[in-house]
């Protein structure tokens, strides 16, 4: 079944699950082309199509949210080659929306969030939304102190060299604030683009696909000059780190930033309701083609600066903004070839590899194909979804960029189909360890049953555990883990860390080999022993457990503090018999009520689905063997809790129930949390305080029951010193 062609509304939960999972891998690898190596493998309307999907699956079964989804991920790490910046405020990435009631609707959720009337007076700006990439420029004392990249959003490349050599930058600012982080966006017109292009077919190197490619490989050359020799513009947008305000309102902040010298967009104004929004958003779009640069929406933003600050950030996208995306486009190819990825849990994946085909700017050469009944042209119970063309190497295809991010084929031209053409067979067998690779009932992707004898999950379990977001091992990057798995010298985790006693005597057999010495030996050694003491967060992200992403992991950690805590909450969870069910749902009927399971479940951002999974792998023999192994070789550190000075709450667990009326129940949850308390979703023996409204219901009456302590809001503004 193609579940990328169900409605969100029509998934069950177990395509549900499958689908998001899919959704994950090809956003990954996707931030990786996009961040990494300024060469995307589809557009961003293509992009934000997929993320607009995962979102709504998440939104429609929260359980199944995985924590390392799009939803916590903003852009790529930063690549080697440039100093890393660490940025003092984060830099987002946007919310978008493709239709005008998605725009109402953003307005209506801000109203909501600030308590504010219907006919209360509520502006915001648009502006074109510039298709280049992020820069941050820091100014200190009126002078240009750093430029930095977005990077991951946390720490970003240091461009400041080149960053100099761009002519809308300046390098000194009149009347600036002590501190001043400017952010905008690094471009290329379509005429200078053109130039550059026909330069470079000139004297036979390579041309690039488009200005935004060309604009972000000319920033982050590693020699200036080079890129003093391209013709970058910027546009000021936004800003970071300030060591006093531009203005009261965005707008105002905006006309600031041109009077201290940087160039602005002149077709940003403001909107005073929805309509005028959508109504801009029309105007820039009509004025696309005869703007000289590319664009690939509009943003919009709440225009008080107060507001703003009130309306704060989710974990990757500001609750006051929003991006507004053009349409998404079609274009036709020849599909040369099908490939099939075997992930880390096993899933066969085919894959279009296409002739390379431009649709609006973007460069295409890969497509999903889904699975087997995709590529046969019909659903799981045999229906045509594509009737008589199923889909073979060779075929004429018509690829459609929207709603995925590798993109996916949209139809087939049989009239240009070869004589020769034949059915493709798709394998039974896993064609990395020849395994076998059956489809159980019910579901629409065959599955390696090799496990850890097939090399692409555990090499991919391994790529996992050291990279950035987990254990960060320099020296040891996706190459590496692959040859070192290929040659037999790490099998599991655990194998990572016993490498220098195995392999390490005089360093021999390492410094010996093909790309290495006896520098990169030891740096990598010592490297693998400063990786032994990890925070906790890290390390259980590392593991890979299915549903615990980063965010996921942290929340966890926060909660239980140390590992030992951690392991003996999961081992208690394991020990109830309702854990063994084998139906989700009766399961799940039959820990609601378990005090070990309420331990997990009960953590504020962590449901049934990340317990389960959490629980199940790590009573697992032979996975929990190789955890076993692998702690033994760590210094895991406990995590870092929230700097409370004195809070009275710090530790405590909190649950709000009921209607709060003087402030929102996202503003409460936020508050409390920075005060050091945990916040869960519902009472149990562990509920240390319920802040109930009117309108509490049985959360109020089980609290009671359990001799939980009980105020009312006001009651709660003063035990925190906000009365």
């Amino acid at each position: 079944m193609d579940l990328a062609a169900i409605e969100v509304a029509a998934l069950t939960e177990a395509q549900a699950r499958e689908e998001i999972e899919r959704l994950a891998a090809e956003i990954g690898a996707a931030n990786a082309a996009y961040h990494q190596r300024d060469a995307p493998e589809i557009s961003d309307a293509a992009y934000d199509a997929l993320r607009r999907r995962n979102a709504e699956i998440e939104a429609r079964f929260p359980d199944l949210k995985r924590e390392d989804s799009p939803t916590e991920q903003v852009g790529a790490a930063p690549a080697d080659g440039f100093g890393k910046v660490s940025h003092a405020v984060r830099m987002l990435s946007l919310g978008n929306a493709f239709t005008d009631e998605e725009v109402t609707e953003f307005a209506m959720r801000v109203r909501k969030f600030l308590g504010l009337a219907e006919d209360a007076p509520l502006d915001f700006t648009a502006e074109p939304k510039i298709d280049g990439l992020s820069l941050s420029l820091r100014y200190e004392q009126g002078r240009l102190a750093r430029a930095a990249t977005r990077g991951d959003g946390a720490v970003g490349e240091d461009v400041t060299a080149n960053a100099l050599t761009i002519d809308d930058i300046p390098d000194r600012l009149d009347g600036a604030p002590e501190v001043l982080e400017v952010r905008g966006e690094v471009y290329m017109s379509h005429a200078d683009f053109a130039v550059l292009n026909a330069r470079h077919a000139e004297r036979g190197s390579k041309t690039f696909a488009n200005p935004r490619n060309a604009a972000a490989g000319s920033l982050r050359q590693l020699d200036p000059e080079i890129t003093r020799m391209r013709p970058l513009r910027f546009f000021a947008y936004a800003w970071g780190e300030l060591a006093a305000p531009l203005a009261t309102h965005q707008f105002d902040a905006i006309v600031r930033l041109r009077e201290l010298g940087f160039c602005t967009n002149p077709m940003t104004r403001r909107c005073d309701t929805p309509q005028k929004m959508i109504d801009a958003y029309r105007e820039i779009e009509a004025r696309r083609a005869d703007l000289g640069y590319d664009i690939d929406g509009v943003v919009y933003k709440v225009d008080d600066l107060s507001f703003q600050r009130r309306l704060g950030m989710r974990s990757t996208t500001p609750r006051w903004a929003l991006a507004h995306k053009f349409p998404a486009e079609l274009a036709w190819t020849t599909l040369e070839k099908i490939e099939i990825q075997v992930g880390r849990t096993g899933a066969l994946s085919p894959v279009a590899r296409l002739k390379p085909v431009t649709v609006g700017g973007v460069v295409v050469s890969n497509a999903t194909l889904h699975n087997e009944d995709y590529i046969a042209g019909r659903d799981s119970k045999g229906m045509a979804i594509r009737e008589g063309r199923d889909i073979r190497e060779g075929d004429r295809v018509q690829v459609y960029r929207a709603g995925d991010v590798i993109p996916k084929i949209a139809d087939v031209d049989l009239d240009r189909r070869s004589k020769d053409s034949v059915p493709y067979v798709f394998p039974d067998h896993c064609p990395e360890c020849g395994s076998a690779a059956p489809r159980e009932e019910g579901d629409a992707i065959r599955r390696c049953t090799g496990g850890l004898i097939c090399p692409a999950q555990a090499v991919e379990k391994l790529r996992h555990l050291v990279s950035r977001a987990a254990f960060d091992i320099d020296g040891m990057g996706a190459k590496q883990v692959e040859q070192f798995h290929r040659d037999g010298w790490i099998g599991e985790p655990a194998d990572i860390f016993t490498l220098r006693e195995r392999y390490g005597t005089g360093m021999q057999q390492l410094k010996n080999r093909e790309g290495w010495g006896e520098k990169s030996a030891a740096a990598l050694f010592d490297a693998i022993d400063t990786a032994r003491r990890v925070p906790l967060g890290r390390m259980l992200f590392g593991l890979g457990i299915a549903h615990v992403g980063e965010v996921a992991a942290n929340v966890l950690a926060r909660h239980f503090g140390t590992w030992e805590a951690l392991i003996a909450a999961v081992d208690a969870a394991a020990q109830e018999p309702a854990a063994q069910a084998e139906d989700d749902k009766a399961r799940k009927g039959a820990l609601t009520e378990s005090p070990h399971w309420a331990e997990i479940t009960g953590i504020d951002g962590i449901g049934f689905t990340v317990a389960v999974s959490l629980v199940t792998s790590l009573s697992q023999e032979g996975e929990r063997g190789s955890v076993d192994r692998l702690v033994a070789q760590l210094d895991i550190q406990p995590a870092e809790q929230p700097k409370t000075d004195g809070s009275p709450v710090a530790g405590k667990t909190v649950v709000f129930t009921g209607t709060l009326e003087k402030m929102t129940r996202a503003e409460a949850k936020a508050r409390a949390e920075q005060l050091g308390a945990k916040v869960a979703g519902s009472v149990s023996g562990k509920t240390d305080l319920l802040v109930a409204g009117p309108g509490a219901g049985s959360k109020a009456a089980k609290a009671e029951a359990l001799g939980v302590e009980v105020l009312d809001e006001d009651g709660w503004l003063a035990l925190i010193g906000d009365a």
